[in-house]
């Protein structure tokens, strides 16, 4: 089973506080460190499935938006890009939005849902309220990222932080190219994910629906306009 190089560190850590104990128990009391030993081994565990990163099979298409996390969708709506996303020549105004529930059995590695380009990526500090509450979309810490793919399309994700999730992992890069499916985080312990899609797109998912990241398709995007550019006005003394 691969781990995700996040979470050693974090094994890490329960590893000792919880062998350590039943070490010492053991040199004080056998039968004491026999109490200690079963629920030791449960915690850690627990630890190294939490940050297992199972391989995925992404299906192919260009106009699929792939789920970046593991979960349970719990709205299915439309929304404005977070603040920090706009001005940068994505759509204005309401855009259709999934967001998604990770708790904390879920597999929490977040995977890339188009392939293209990322044109922006920006962490805002908040607050960290239960991750399947409204508000915490708007209010909770997040990191964002805005993207670009091949034909013009943007589209915009976030990962969000919860009551628990005090860590959030991002390994993005602006002007980055990635591909769909690809890995590029995590958030350590229950969490939410947010997407914004471009005009045009197609849910394909509903409330309540569980979804796999990296494998789960949510949505197919319309085709883009294409892009024309303005033509120069023709100056003074131009050949005849």
């Amino acid at each position: 089973m691969r781990i995700a190089p996040e979470g050693w560190p974090v094994i890490a850590v329960v590893a000792a506080l919880t062998i350590l104990p039943v070490a010492g128990a053991a040199l004080l009391w056998w039968p004491a460190a026999a109490v200690l030993a079963l629920p030791a081994l449960a915690v850690l565990g627990w630890a190294v499935w939490f940050f297992r990163d199972p391989e995925r099979t992404t299906p192919p298409g260009d106009d699929l938006v792939i789920s970046p996390a593991d979960g349970v969708v719990i709205r299915v709506d439309e929304a404005e890009l977070p603040p920090e996303l706009r001005g940068l020549g994505a759509p204005e105004g309401r855009l259709a939005r999934i967001t998604v529930f990770l708790n904390i059995f879920n597999v929490h590695v977040n995977r890339v849902p188009v392939s293209g380009r990322i044109v922006k990526v920006a962490y805002t500090p908040g607050k960290f309220l239960t991750a399947s509450l409204d508000k915490a979309g708007e209010e909770n810490e997040r990191s964002a990222v805005l993207m670009r793919d091949a034909n013009g399309r943007w589209l915009g994700f976030a990962q969000i932080a919860g009551m628990i999730a005090k860590r959030i992992v991002n390994h993005l890069r602006e002007g980055q190219e990635v591909r769909a499916g690809e890995r590029f985080g995590l958030i350590r312990f229950g969490s939410r994910a947010e997407l914004w899609l471009p005009p045009g797109s197609v849910v394909r998912v509903a409330k309540g629906q569980k979804i796999v990241a990296g494998e789960t398709v949510l949505a197919e995007m319309g085709r883009a306009a294409p892009v024309v550019e303005a033509k120069q006005p023709a100056t003074a003394g131009a050949a005849r």
